[in-house]
């Protein structure tokens, strides 16, 4: 990985990845897709205003708007938000490396660091470590303002699901 955080979690940078495309990108690509898709389909997410990027291998992105309805009674957004959606893009930012498999949560420690409010918020997710059973990776929030409002690291395990079989996960 560069300096500024730009690259692959292998240390390759992106622009020699697009520089000579290949197979495994495309499958690469193919798979955060069906990713974008899974996240989409979940039923779970009808309740939260929000979307999933993934925009390379051990990376992911959640922007989710907050409203009042996500209020807690003393007028901010509640817990379960700053939870969600950093569960979700820690999440998804591991499962970019596991291919055939749903990863699992089995752990995860979430600090808030700033009440939120109304507004847009974004859950940025990166894989940390990990490529066979045990996944780490970790996220942070965001708020409109650019602050951070929180941040979470998760540890994630390989399921016996595959994800070919969910019909949520549509590769193209």
């Amino acid at each position: 990985m560069r300096p500024d955080g730009v690259g692959s979690p292998d240390g390759a940078s992106s622009e020699s990845a697009e520089a000579t495309p290949s197979a495994s990108t495309s499958a690469a690509q193919r798979h955060h897709r069906a990713l974008e898709s899974l996240y989409a389909s979940a039923a779970v997410n009808g309740k939260f205003r929000s979307t999933l990027e993934i925009p390379g291998e051990g990376h992911a992105r959640v922007t989710f708007t907050v409203t009042p309805e996500d209020y807690h009674a003393a007028g901010a957004a509640h817990g379960t938000i700053y939870f969600k959606m950093l569960d979700d893009a820690a999440f998804y930012a591991a499962n970019t490396l596991a291919t055939d498999r749903f990863l699992l949560t089995t752990g995860f420690n979430l600090h808030f660091t700033k009440p939120v409010r109304e507004g847009e918020v974004v859950a940025e997710g990166r894989w940390v470590s990990g490529k066979r059973r045990v996944f780490v990776a970790e996220a942070r929030l965001v708020d409109a303002e650019g602050e951070e409002i929180g941040r979470g690291t998760g540890t994630f395990m390989r399921s016996r699901i595959a994800l070919s079989g969910l019909p949520g996960y549509a590769s193209s």
